[in-house]
């Protein structure tokens, strides 16, 4: 299945507190929830101004469709081709 990542511009999200994040948390689980097993949530970054979200889907449409049912932005949607890190060198 593939790999997206999927980035998100929220002015100030970075100073979100511990209790706002999990708010977004849940919403974004409950959506998931409602559309089955085929999209999975892997994890995000959070940074000053936006959030980076890892997710497994079957398609772009999929990703789209699960920033709309949550009122999330997906500015950027991208799949991820293959993965890189430091034994990729060796």
């Amino acid at each position: 299945m593939p790999k997206f990542v999927i980035e998100r511009e929220i002015p100030e999200v970075g100073k979100l507190s511990p209790e706002q994040l999990k708010a977004v948390s849940q919403t974004s689980c409950g959506v998931l929830r409602e559309l089955g097993p085929q999209i999975q949530w892997l994890h995000s970054y959070v940074t000053d101004d936006k959030i980076y979200c890892v997710y497994i889907a079957p398609d772009e449409d999929t990703v789209r469709k699960h920033a709309t049912m949550g009122g999330f932005p997906a500015n950027k949607v991208s799949q991820v081709r293959t993965t890189i890190d430091p034994t990729t060198a060796e």
